[in-house]
């Protein structure tokens, strides 16, 4: 069995653990499942590296036993030679030293004042924060989830059995597709629009991967680059982005309302090796709050790449008149709260703003996942954005998806690429809505999902602005703006299919049209008798 198998082996039996102690889809699962992943994650991450400085560690039988032996002034020697990205554990953290701890009765206590320890200890680089400035812990205790106290020592023996065999070291070569594929896998029962507020869009990975493709393009030479998601959820907009920039070339930049999405962004953080931008994950309101500001504190940061896939519709009627009173940030107004169906807000005009206001000036660059309706948008602050996107020549392409691609919504969605460059004389809109191949998810509802081929071919499309029949077109602003329209298919060339014809073919067709035309005429004439005789006989009983 491979790496891969054995790490999705090593999620099933953790949530078969949560769902053998009642919180199989209770939520608080999700807390269990990526805190225990990643505890493990760490606990062999740290073995790991530091076998790598001490000779006596790497070539012991048992290097937990080993390091335990050490004294504090030798521990200490090897935290400094440590790479700030791994955490700093003692003997007591370790997963070997749980499992000598079994036996004892209040075993619960003694996992969850673990947790918390480690959490502690290395609270000034593995924690995230809010936007009032509150650290939020690597980790927080876990048992206590389990509603009975009785359960809960047994529940965390079931928890250290499932680590021990296992181990990560395997993995420490792979690379961002495989942690991708892993976090997908970890997090899909939890792909849920039940984040409060906002709901957690989860962005495919495909869909990810050209949005970060066509965004960098064919650059290679990347320095100190500063990337950025104001609704951030899980974070697979800025992973798969600073893959295409470099790990060690960026750093990134995140906030999202969701305390479960900040979770598993931590999560996605350490698994890709960027521990250093754990500081700047927020949580938070983007929208009423925005913690990233300029050096002044004043403005907004403005950054080199902008990303999001924001909750599309949501009730915000409790912050619309704070945010209303931002007019140059949101300079195309703010939604009403309408009398009837408030969650139909559309918020992510207001994220469309705050992404263009982020983006560096003259060289910052943007996408943001919209529903495509806006495209077309005739009316409100969608029209207000619309224009001001294709006036100012910001926008510079258009991707409409196939419907059904997100795990949360059937929404027809469509990716909008922005450059404040502004040196772009055209647009390149692609439809794609027609591509992907169905499969059913674990739930059973049909959704789309991207081909490989259909990605590069998006890709190729896009970057080398290519124009294939129905299927991309170059349109210049001067024609966009007679109808403010991003939508594809509104420049497709029109095509009247010529078949040629005989004399005696085109009359038989003519014979066939005059006498379906005729049906319809006495089809009509019948049916507009019936409706007279019907009124006469109403008025007949009236009286």
């Amino acid at each position: 069995m491979d790496i891969k198998q054995k790490t999705i082996q090593l999620i099933d039996s953790l949530k078969s653990t949560c769902q053998t102690y009642g919180m199989g889809n209770d939520g608080n699962e999700y807390k269990i499942i990526t805190q225990v992943f990643l505890y493990k994650f760490l606990n062999d991450k740290f073995g790991f590296e530091i076998k790598k400085i001490s000779n006596r560690l790497a070539s012991s039988k048992n290097w937990e036993t080993e390091y335990a032996s050490m004294s504090n002034a030798e521990r200490f020697d090897i935290f400094d030679k440590l790479s700030p990205d791994v955490p700093r554990l003692y003997p007591e953290h370790l997963i070997s030293n749980l499992w000598n701890q079994q036996a004892k009765g209040d075993f619960d206590l003694i996992f969850d004042s673990t947790m918390i320890d480690i959490a502690d200890k290395n609270i000034d680089i593995f924690s995230t924060q809010t936007s009032q400035n509150t650290k939020i812990p690597l980790f927080e205790k876990l048992t206590v989830f389990v509603t009975d106290e009785a359960a809960r020592p047994n529940f965390a023996r079931a928890l250290v059995d499932k680590l021990v065999n296992f181990s990560f070291e395997e993995t420490f070569g792979q690379h961002y597709d495989f942690f991708a594929a892993i976090f997908e896998y970890l997090i899909k029962d939890y792909n849920t629009a039940g984040g409060g507020k906002y709901a957690e869009y989860y962005t495919p990975h495909s869909i990810a991967t050209i949005m970060a493709k066509l965004l960098v393009g064919n650059d290679t030479e990347f320095h100190n680059i500063e990337i950025y998601d104001p609704a951030a959820g899980t974070g697979t907009l800025l992973m798969a982005l600073a893959h295409q920039v470099g790990e060690d070339k960026c750093t990134i930049y995140s906030q999202d309302i969701s305390q479960r999405s900040n979770k598993m962004l931590k999560l996605n953080l350490i698994l890709n090796n960027l521990v250093s931008s754990l500081d700047h994950a927020i949580q938070g309101d983007t929208l009423v709050d925005p913690y990233h500001k300029s050096d002044d504190g004043k403005a907004l940061r403005q950054f080199d790449f902008v990303v999001s896939n924001p909750p599309f519709n949501t009730d915000f009627s409790d912050t619309r008149e704070d945010i209303a009173k931002m007019p140059v940030r949101f300079w195309a107004g703010v939604p009403k709260v309408p009398a009837k169906k408030k969650n139909g807000m559309s918020i992510y005009t207001c994220f469309i703003q705050h992404v263009i206001n982020s983006m560096k000036p003259k060289k910052g660059k943007g996408a943001i996942v919209v529903p495509s309706g806006f495209l077309t948008a005739k009316s409100g602050v969608e029209n207000v954005v619309l224009k001001r996107i294709i006036d100012a020549k910001i926008v510079y392409g258009v991707i409409s998806m196939p419907s059904n691609v997100f795990a949360n919504t059937g929404t027809n969605v469509s990716v909008l690429f922005f450059d404040n460059a502004r040196d772009h004389e055209d647009v390149i809109l692609i439809d794609a809505s027609k591509m992907g191949e169905e499969y059913k998810d674990s739930n059973g509802l049909k959704k789309k999902r991207l081909k490989e081929s259909e990605i590069t071919l998006i890709i190729d499309t896009f970057l080398n602005k290519k124009i294939i029949d129905d299927f991309s077109v170059i349109v210049e602003y001067s024609k966009i703006k007679q109808k403010y329209s991003l939508a594809a298919g509104q420049y497709f060339d029109v095509k009247i299919e010529y078949i040629p014809l005989t004399e005696d073919e085109f009359n038989n067709k003519i014979s066939v049209y005059k006498k379906e035309l005729n049906m319809l005429f006495e089809e009509g004439r019948e049916l507009d008798k019936q409706i007279i005789e019907g009124l006469e006989k109403l008025e007949y009983d009236k009286n």
